[in-house]
């Protein structure tokens, strides 16, 4: 009885796995792995003359899709016998459905050992289809048995095998490189988008999302095979897969710069110490993943473990009102929907591709979308911000301003009254300061007029003039508004007036004024014009009637200069004289006014003055 099962069982397994798989010129599309026979060559040495001789081993497969994860360190045969069922000759595609395997070689078993190989390292220049085909042809109602022997470096090894007709083959074939150009277009459009955005606005966080945009848009160019065919030759191909833990670390590292910029993670401390070390953490693990294969297969699992990260650090936003985190939180969820079914159907732990093939495609765009409209939100959130402190601070400027011009209008009243109190004040000390010079004058003249020696008349009539000069400046003083300067014209011409009366003669004055003097240094210049013009009437012209004087007062640059001279008879300047008037001129001028003196006698007498000014009293 044990006997028979044990035939049984091998006459089972040999008919199994000689059941070709029935085919004609009517069927479009067949899946053939569920009827294949399937070895795993973990000695990767077998070769295509060995492998009849071990046909009892390959075992019976029913699955539609096989992963065997990334890089697998074996080979895979394939075996399976088509048969044409039909009375015409017919030729058909073998599609196999995986852009990423490196290594597939199609044998025919005909007693050769020909093979065509292909695969992402073995791609036919004259190739325009996204995954690797085959012909096969089939004469009327021939049989014929084919291997596969796939293997793959780097990337994931996934298996699943497409029978077509020819025709629609290329009809889907174009078909679906349409659908996938249109999904490329439309993420380079939304890199435009955000890049011209982020050259008006300078916001960081546009351009961190323009290179996870045009990062994701690469490594999907690489994954569905578009780039391997249209964009790189197969040189630039092996090395973008030996640095694919770069190109698959990149897009999610440029999308943690982003979530920091664009969520402001500074304010949720805790979180923000997590994501940094994330972030430094990244660039090391890539560096690591690229100097060695040992841990090639968990290259995605870093990426992923922070993708998760940052939807949590999104949620938790959310709860805390950020207004940026609710846009982007339902991105988050189809971003990470879309990467996990990319990664779990790379792994091959799932196939999702079949009832939705372009899945992951349309969730990337979403997402782009959703986190464009989250972008554009930004700007008008700022834009508001902008204006309501804009607004703010109009308001608080005008009320600033209606408070300083409340203030200033009451200081400026204070002022006005204290000046105008001032200005009171300081006329009626004028007008008591002149009352009571014009007392003294009257006094003294009232003395001298009793003095019968005209030496001491002389002496009061000179301390008569000299009390009259300041006198007359305080007048001057009373009648105008501003104190601080005089018109040094109308005193210096009040004074010789005074002078012309009281010593009665016909000498000319020639006045070139032609500046004002502070009052302070008006009652010092006005004692010594009064000074020199007394010296010139009394000793000038003893013996004549007529003459001249000339009285100037210049500004030049920063210097006054005041010049009284004569055209007199003059004296020996080296002669001493013990004269009070030119002691008090001299003292007056270098002691009060600081001033140079400069005495000239040769022709008539001339005193020049010069002294510095500190304050603009030009006319």
């Amino acid at each position: 009885m044990t006997v028979l099962k044990i035939l049984f069982l091998l006459f089972f397994t040999v008919f199994a796995y000689s059941k070709p798989i029935i085919i004609n010129d009517q069927n479009i599309f067949y899946n053939i792995l569920p009827h294949t026979q399937i070895f795993i060559d973990k000695s990767k040495r077998l070769t295509i003359e060995e492998v009849p001789k071990i046909d009892d081993k390959f075992l019976e497969n029913e699955e539609k899709h096989l992963g065997f994860g990334y890089a697998p360190d074996f080979n895979v045969w394939v075996k399976f016998t088509l048969q044409n069922s039909s009375n015409k000759s017919i030729e058909k595609i073998l599609e196999y459905d995986n852009a990423l395997t490196t290594d597939i070689k199609f044998f025919e078993l005909n007693g050769q050992s020909n093979f065509i190989q292909e695969g992402l390292f073995h791609i036919n220049e004259k190739r325009n289809t996204i995954n690797p085909i085959f012909k096969i042809n089939l004469e009327a109602q021939e049989s014929k048995t084919y291997y596969l022997q796939v293997s793959s470096h780097i990337t994931t090894l996934i298996l699943k095998l497409n029978l077509w007709d020819s025709s629609s083959y290329y009809a889907k074939n174009t078909k679906h490189q349409v659908y996938l150009a249109l999904f490329f277009g439309a993420m380079v459009i939304l890199i435009i988008y955000n890049l011209f955005i982020f050259f008006f606005t300078k916001d960081i966080s546009y351009l961190f999302y323009v290179f996870y945009v045009a990062g994701i848009t690469f490594h999907q160019l690489i994954y569905v095979g578009i780039g391997n065919i249209y964009l790189f030759n197969q040189s630039v191909i092996i090395n973008i897969i030996q640095f694919a833990s770069f190109f698959v670390a990149f897009p999610i590292f440029a999308l943690g710069l982003f979530t920091k910029s664009f969520l402001q993670t500074k304010i949720y401390p805790k979180f923000n110490v997590i994501l940094n070390i994330f972030l430094i953490l990244m660039p090391i693990s890539i560096v690591i993943f690229s100097t060695t294969d040992i841990f090639s297969k968990y290259r995605s699992l870093f990426p992923m473990c922070l993708l998760i990260y940052l939807v949590i650090l999104t949620i938790y936003a959310t709860f805390k009102k950020n207004r940026q985190a609710y846009f982007i939180l339902g991105g988050w969820v189809i971003i990470l929907s879309s990467l996990m079914i990319m990664y779990l159907s790379s792994t091959g732990a799932i196939n999702i591709y079949s009832n939705f093939p372009y899945i992951v495609e349309l969730g990337l765009v979403l997402e782009a979308i959703i986190f464009s409209i989250a972008l554009a939100d930004r700007i008008n959130q700022l834009q508001k911000d902008k204006v309501d402190a804009n607004q703010k601070l109009i308001t608080q400027q005008e009320n600033e301003k209606q408070r300083l011009e409340l203030q200033v209008e009451n200081k400026t009243s204070d002022l006005k009254v204290a000046l105008d109190e001032k200005g009171l004040l300081l006329k009626e000390l004028n007008h008591r300061v002149k009352n009571n010079m014009q007392t003294i004058v009257s006094l003294i003249s009232l003395q001298g007029d009793a003095i019968e020696d005209e030496q001491l008349q002389d002496i009061f009539l000179t301390a008569q003039n000299r009390i009259k000069a300041m006198s007359h400046l305080h007048e001057l003083l009373y009648k105008q508004d501003n104190i601080s300067n005089i018109n040094a014209y109308d005193y210096f011409s009040i004074l010789i007036e005074e002078l012309k009366y009281s010593y009665d003669n016909d000498i000319n004055i020639n006045f070139e004024i032609q500046t004002h003097l502070q009052m302070e240094q008006a009652v010092y210049c006005g004692i010594i014009v009064n000074e020199l013009v007394s010296n010139s009437f009394k000793h000038a012209f003893e013996n004549e009637d007529e003459g001249n004087v000339s009285i100037s007062l210049k500004k030049n640059n920063e210097h006054f200069e005041l010049c009284v001279s004569d055209d007199g008879v003059g004296y020996e300047q080296n002669q001493s004289t013990d004269s009070l008037g030119l002691v008090l001129v001299d003292t007056l001028a270098t002691k009060q006014l600081r001033a140079d003196i400069k005495i000239n006698t040769s022709k008539g007498v001339s005193v020049l003055i010069i002294w510095k000014c500190f304050t603009d009293t030009s006319l």
